[in-house]
């Protein structure tokens, strides 16, 4: 696996091929290739530490979209003084999808990778795997209801009253 060490807005990101990342926000549209500064790079092994950043390596990324991301409250609070300050605050992001690391006119051959009929095999797995499930417990239910009937009957118990003309005339 291939991932750098890319800094955009003066923050550090791991930047892996074919995967996205959020940086804050940048001025450029969607659709735009977007080149990062690569501070490390990783190749299975092989690692390369720029100081500060690594020459002859580049990161190229796209700008897939823009959006905002959740909602921060403060509340500032005293008591004393009937002082009641609310407000919140939304930063803005843009999400890249990193599409190349490493030298300029570098050409590497794709991951082979068969997905597909592991994929099949998988779904077809779990969906045997519910129908299955649901016969047994209603199989299992019917053969153990009468034992577990039996085993759960309470005992019944004597309740006689100890009369306390008895304990009177002892005396």
């Amino acid at each position: 696996m291939r991932y750098a060490i890319v800094e955009s807005g003066g923050k550090q990101y791991k930047a892996v091929e074919g995967q996205t990342i959020e940086v804050d926000r940048l001025s450029n549209e969607e659709g735009a290739q977007v080149d990062l500064k690569a501070l490390l790079m990783a190749d299975g092994d092989e690692f390369m530490v720029g100081t500060p950043s690594v020459s002859g390596i580049e990161v190229k990324a796209t700008v897939v979209d823009h959006f905002r991301g959740e909602k921060v409250f403060r509340f500032k609070y005293s008591p004393k003084k009937r002082i009641r300050v609310r407000g919140g605050h939304r930063q803005q992001y843009t999400r890249l999808m990193v599409d190349f690391i490493g030298k300029p006119g570098e050409v590497r051959k794709a991951d082979k990778a068969e997905p597909m009929p592991v994929v099949e095999a998988e779904e077809e797995k779990l969906e045997a795997e519910p129908k299955a499930k649901a016969e047994k417990p209603a199989k299992a239910a019917a053969k153990e209801s009468p034992a577990k009937k039996a085993e759960k009957t309470p005992a019944k118990k004597s309740t006689e009253k100890k009369s306390s003309t008895a304990k009177k005339s002892s005396k």
